[in-house]
């Protein structure tokens, strides 16, 4: 046992960290909700406000992580493990980012339509938000809330493997349906960043499991 961790057990941890991964959570929530109501609408206009809304969305992600890194330097006792809190700030700003390459492909590629498997991979990316908010809500007692996390965790990896069967019905049906090389090629990206998002939302899932190892 090294003396950081001997000391982790008499040094009071920094609970600022919480309120920020709260925050970070609650943003990647709204990313979400935004990109469902542009996935929801093939009007150009409105398409361009949500676009809007989740770079904004993706600013203040970066602001936040940027934060949680400032306060990683100042503190020195952490209530996880360096590493790990660097991860999952990481991680879940990688899924707003990807979130946000959805969008900016719509802006530059502005496909005539979108297909079906869109919008469900916008309804799979809500519900991984609001169980990677409920799973941090619960870190602030890792050890009492160890099987609701890991419950959570667990749905997040079905809606993953979801969202690879979707991913598959989706390419099948579009290289079936769409005549048009050059739409086929716009919808196949933002496809597969969709399906890029889902998998970034899982990473968060890994981070807080090694959290959850480490903790409880």
């Amino acid at each position: 046992m090294n003396i950081d961790t001997i000391l982790k057990f008499f040094v009071p941890k920094d609970h600022a960290f919480f309120p920020l991964f709260e925050r970070d959570a609650q943003n990647l929530i709204k990313t979400a909700e935004v990109l469902k109501l542009l996935l929801s609408t093939e009007d150009i206009a409105q398409q361009e406000i949500f676009i809007k809304q989740i770079k904004e969305y993706e600013k203040f992600g970066d602001d936040v992580t940027h934060t949680i890194f400032d306060q990683l330097n100042k503190s020195f006792i952490t209530p996880f493990d360096r590493e790990d809190i660097q991860q999952f700030a990481s991680n879940i700003d990688d899924v707003v980012d990807t979130m946000n390459g959805v969008g900016q492909r719509i802006l530059l590629y502005k496909p005539k339509t979108y297909i079906p498997v869109y919008l469900e991979f916008a309804d799979i990316l809500c519900q991984a938000a609001k169980e990677i908010e409920y799973s941090v809500s619960l870190l602030t007692d890792p050890s009492n809330n160890k099987e609701k996390i890991k419950q959570s965790c667990i749905a997040i990896n079905t809606l993953e493997n979801k969202a690879d069967e979707l991913y598959h019905l989706g390419i099948s049906s579009l290289f079936e349906k769409e005549k048009d090389p050059f739409e086929l090629i716009k919808k196949k990206e933002i496809l597969e960043t969709l399906e890029k998002a889902v998998d970034k939302a899982e990473d968060v899932s890994d981070s807080i499991k090694t959290i959850l190892v480490k903790m409880a």
